[in-house]
């Protein structure tokens, strides 16, 4: 009967916790490679540029923010809607995918000085973070935003790992 409980118990917690930690090292694995362009990439890259067409209408400095913006808000409300069916697994993988965005987010605004990453577009575009911290006048402070996206990244890294305590099955 005892042997039964434990079993119970343990197999309740496996189960809960499963997804978190194939999440770690998923997450660590995100952050060693802070930079290098992956598959999933090539899907943030069409929601950055859609970003761009869906805000072009509000002027250049939004046009610009844009798609950074919509890689924030895709993964965004994607989070939001299972978290309202009370889905852990699509939060935690939603959580995780806007972790990923933010990561590369942060390389970009750091990028903003050097503009040494290689835009879509090549020479007849600007980069959007160096016209973003120009505009504003904080364009020395790109390095200090780059780690600050990099560490909101690992906030919701941390998030993700946490959400069985908060949704559970």
């Amino acid at each position: 009967m005892l042997d039964g409980i434990l079993y119970s118990k343990q197999s309740v917690f496996i189960k809960r916790w499963f997804l978190s930690i194939l999440l770690l090292p998923v997450c660590a694995h995100l952050l060693y490679h802070c930079g290098e362009y992956g598959l999933i990439d090539n899907a943030d890259l069409v929601i950055h540029e859609a970003g761009h067409f869906f805000f072009m209408f509000f002027g250049r400095f939004i046009y610009t923010l844009g798609g950074s913006l919509m890689q924030i808000i895709l993964p965004s409300l994607i989070v939001w809607f299972f978290f309202g069916i009370y889905y852990k697994t699509g939060v935690q993988i939603s959580l995780l995918w806007l972790g990923q965005n933010l990561i590369n987010i942060s390389v970009y605004a750091a990028d903003a000085r050097a503009m040494k990453i290689h835009l879509l577009g090549g020479s007849h575009v600007y980069h959007d973070w160096n016209y973003l911290l120009g505009y504003l006048n904080i364009l020395e402070y790109d390095s200090l935003i780059g780690y600050i996206f990099l560490g909101t990244a690992i906030i919701i890294f941390v998030i993700a790992f946490f959400v069985p305590l908060i949704i559970t099955d």
